[in-house]
C-alpha cells in the first residue's frame, strides 16, 4: 500500500494470519514501515533469528521472554511484560517464549518483507 494516500484502518476489520496452533497475527503495511498485532498462547516459541529490520516490541497483554545475543556468546534472558517495550536494533539475534496468552505490538522499519511475502518459515515451522 503507498502511503501516498491516507488510510484509516480497524484492528477487527484485519484478517488474522494462523502461523501455527500457537501464533496468529494482523498486519498493516505503509512504504517505510509495519505494524502487527501478534497472539502468541503460553509456550508459544519464536526461534532465534535476526534481521535488517529496527523493531519495537510493545507488549499488551501477558509476556514474553526475551533471549538476546547469539548462540555461543554471552546471552541476555529479560522477561518484558504488559505496559513494557523492547526496542531491538538491526542484526541483533533474538529468540522469544509466551510465559502466558500474550498480544504483542511488532512495529519494523522497514516492514518485513519475509512476513508480506509469507516466506518466514522459521517462524511457521518452528512456532509450536
Amino acid at each position: 500500500m503507498s502511503s501516498k494516500e491516507i488510510t484509516h484502518h480497524r484492528w477487527a476489520d484485519i484478517p488474522i494470519e494462523t502461523l501455527s496452533p500457537l501464533l496468529d497475527r494482523k498486519l498493516i503495511t505503509g512504504d517505510g514501515m509495519m505494524i502487527a498485532h501478534v497472539f502468541l498462547k503460553k509456550g508459544c516459541v519464536v526461534p532465534r533469528h535476526q534481521h535488517h529490520n529496527e523493531q519495537l516490541t510493545y507488549i499488551l497483554s501477558g509476556g514474553l521472554r526475551f533471549f538476546l545475543g547469539e548462540a555461543g556468546e554471552e546471552e541476555r534472558m529479560l522477561d518484558v511484560m504488559a505496559g513494557e517495550v523492547l526496542h531491538i536494533p538491526s542484526w541483533k539475534w533474538h529468540k522469544a517464549e509466551a510465559l502466558e496468552d500474550t498480544l504483542d505490538v511488532d512495529i519494523f522499519s522497514p516492514p518485513r518483507e519475509d512476513w508480506i511475502n509469507k516466506t518466514d518459515d522459521y517462524l511457521r515451522a518452528s512456532a509450536k
